[in-house]
C-alpha cells in the first residue's frame, strides 16, 4: 500500500480551543469540531510526513489502540475532511504544505 500524505488547506478558517478543533470550510461552509485525537491529525498534517507516521506518533502512542483500526479510521477522517476542501490527499509528499 502506498503512504498517504495530508496537508491542511488554505481555505479554511481554523481555531483551536483546548484540545478540540473548529474548521469552517470556505468551500460549503461546513463546520467541523475535532476532538483531541482528530486535531493531532489536522495539526500534523504537514504535507511531508505520512498518515501512517502521524497516527503511529499522536494517536497509537498516546491511546491503547491497534494501528490498523486507528489508521483504517484515520483515513476515513482525512477522506470525509478532503471532501469538503480542508485537507489535500496525496499519494506523495505535498511540495506546498499551507503551515
Amino acid at each position: 500500500m502506498n503512504p498517504l500524505y495530508i496537508a491542511r488547506s488554505s481555505e479554511v478558517a481554523a481555531r483551536t480551543l483546548g484540545s478540540e478543533t473548529m474548521i469552517m470550510s470556505a468551500r460549503d461552509s461546513t463546520l467541523f469540531s475535532l476532538n483531541e485525537t482528530a486535531s493531532a491529525i489536522w495539526q500534523a498534517a504537514d504535507g511531508c510526513t505520512p498518515l501512517s507516521e502521524i497516527v503511529a506518533r499522536t494517536v497509537c502512542a498516546e491511546y491503547d489502540v491497534q494501528t490498523a483500526e486507528a489508521l483504517q479510521h484515520a483515513e476515513e477522517l482525512v477522506r470525509e475532511l478532503a471532501s469538503h476542501g480542508i485537507l489535500r490527499i496525496s499519494d506523495q509528499p505535498i511540495a506546498d504544505p499551507v503551515p
